[in-house]
This record gives C-alpha cells, sequence and structure tokens, in this order.
C-alpha cells in the first residue's frame, strides 16, 4: 500500500482528496492539519493518521517532516496542498511566526521545505511523486521587495506564492531527474466550495470532485508515471506564467529562497 502524506487534510480540498484516496482501499494516509477537531473527523472517515503542524512556523515545518521520519522508513506521495488564501475585505499585510509575509511562507516556503526534509523518505521509495496544489493566478515575486512590504494586496500576494511554488516544482523536477521520483503542480479547479473560497467572498464555479480528481490522477495515475516538472490546469497538461519557463527568473528565486530558509 502506498503511504501518502497529504497536507491541509482537515477541510476543504485535502479533506475530500483523502477520502477519495481512502475509498480505493490500496492506500495508507497520513492526514496533516492544524484543527485537531477537524483532523480527527476526517482520520475517523478514512483511517488515515493525524499529523498536526501550524505550518506559518518553519521549526514545525521541520518537526513535522522529522515525526513522519521516525515513524516510517519511506514515503511514496507527498502532497504539498496546504495553504492560505484570501479575502475579500482586502486584509491587511500579515507576517508568519518567522516575520515573513504569510501567503509566502505558508504557500511557498513551508512545502519547500516539507519536500526538502522528506526527500530521503521519497527517494526510498521505487518510484515517489510530489504534488504541488498551485493556481491558475500566477503573479511573479518583486525580488526588490520579496516581502510585499509596498501596496500589499492579498490576492497578489496568493498569485505570487503559487508561482513561486510552480518554478520550484520545475527546478525540483529537474534536480531529481533519474531518480524515479516525480514533482508536478496543478491547479486543482477554480473556486471550490471550501472556507478559502467563502473568505474570499466568491461564487462556487467548480466542484470539490473536480479538483480532488485532478490531484489524484497525479497521486497515482497511471498514465502520468513517470511525468514530471509540468504543471497541469485541472486534467490536463498546461502552459504557467512565462516566468516559470525563465532560467533567469527561476535562479534568483532559488537564491531568495535559500536566503529565508537559512537556518532551518
Amino acid at each position: 500500500m502506498a503511504l501518502i502524506l497529504i497536507t491541509g487534510a482537515s477541510d476543504g480540498l485535502g479533506r475530500a482528496l483523502a477520502e477519495d484516496l481512502a475509498a480505493t482501499g490500496r492506500h495508507r494516509l497520513l492526514l496533516h492539519g492544524r484543527d485537531a477537531d477537524r483532523l480527527a473527523e476526517v482520520a475517523d472517515a478514512t483511517g488515515g493518521t493525524t499529523l498536526s503542524a501550524d505550518l506559518s512556523s518553519l521549526a514545525e515545518v521541520t518537526r513535522l517532516a522529522a515525526r513522519v521520519a521516525h515513524a516510517h522508513d519511506r514515503l511514496d506521495v507527498l502532497v504539498n496542498n496546504a495553504g492560505v488564501g484570501f479575502r475579500a475585505d482586502g486584509a491587511a499585510r500579515q507576517l508568519s511566526r518567522d516575520g515573513y509575509e504569510l501567503r509566502l511562507a505558508v504557500n511557498y516556503l513551508a512545502p519547500v521545505l516539507l519536500t526538502r526534509e522528506l526527500l530521503p523518505l521519497l527517494r526510498r521509495s521505487p518510484a515517489a511523486r510530489v504534488v504541488n496544489v498551485a493556481s491558475i493566478g500566477q503573479q511573479p515575486i518583486d525580488f526588490d521587495d520579496p516581502q510585499f512590504t509596498r501596496d500589499f494586496r492579498e490576492p497578489a500576494a496568493y498569485s505570487r506564492a503559487k508561482l513561486a511554488l510552480i518554478c520550484h516544482t520545475i527546478d525540483l523536477a529537474d534536480e531529481l531527474a533519474g531518480s524515479g521520483i516525480t514533482v508536478n503542480s496543478v491547479h486543482p479547479a477554480s473556486y471550490m466550495p471550501t472556507a478559502m473560497s467563502r473568505r474570499a467572498g466568491v461564487a462556487v464555479v467548480d466542484s470539490l470532485e473536480k479538483g480532488a480528481s485532478a490531484v489524484r490522477r497525479l497521486v497515482d495515475g497511471a498514465d502520468v508515471a513517470g511525468v514530471t516538472g509540468r504543471y497541469f490546469d485541472s486534467d490536463r497538461e498546461a502552459r504557467a506564467a512565462e516566468e516559470a519557463y525563465d532560467a533567469g527568473y527561476r535562479w534568483r528565486l532559488r537564491d531568495l529562497t535559500r536566503d529565508l530558509l537559512a537556518g532551518f
């Protein structure tokens, strides 16, 4: 049975994905979340193991990875799904527990660090997969103001972090070429009925089932076995923002990421 870690599994897309995977009876699930009560409900419904952590703290990200490594000798799939969205009222800029702009921290730095920490376990799987839940909303980071201290807008901060995650997907896939580990990113669906959509004040467009199906395909679909470094819009391969294919942009992003993660 494949061992799968899903971050942000206590609600929304993460929960729908966990329930979909559990129904097959072919997987063991590790369920990450912040709300212990909601996470316990998902565990009861899926038979998964709960792992609580606040991904706005990079120290907690490393502790989460250590807990997984202590309990398991391999990891077959990592789904980086947890994220912070945006609100319709245009809230003020928020900081993570480490002092970083919150969406950059949770939607980008946390999955980058968690993946790095779990690579030894992923390498022990014969054909491991990393699935990064991204977004069709993508904007480049301003390298002169990467923490978005000027003219801050929540939707733009979200889109910047999601494009950064797509760039990381491409770089990591290149780095791991030939290892047996695949790395892909996906925009699962648009404005599903989730807490994130409700906070954004947007009308529902797509179902949770559509989103879960898109992610599920990258988790265990036979037709994408061996496919790596790609971006998918729901169930089809697509092209991300042009910066994702700009080696110079990705180089600057790698430098910034290395600096921000120094010490973790």
